[in-house]
């Protein structure tokens, strides 16, 4: 079971963090992601899978005025 934004999420095990957000439609260049309570670096979304207990969170960013 892995927790995304406080929801349970199906069948994501194994997919990189990278692919999850590709996949969700997110924009990569406009989101935050913590893991497990730890921020986790762009530069580490491709080399980190996610795994069964995972706690996600994803903070979008939005531009406004």
């Amino acid at each position: 079971m892995i927790k995304i934004n406080g929801e349970i999420a199906e069948n994501i095990a194994g997919k990189n963090v990278a692919e999850y957000l590709t996949e969700s439609s997110y924009d990569l260049k406009r989101v935050a992601v913590e893991l497990n309570g730890n921020i986790l670096p762009k530069s580490q979304y491709e080399n980190t899978l996610l795994q069964d207990g995972d706690n996600v969170e994803i903070v979008s960013f939005v531009g406004g005025g």
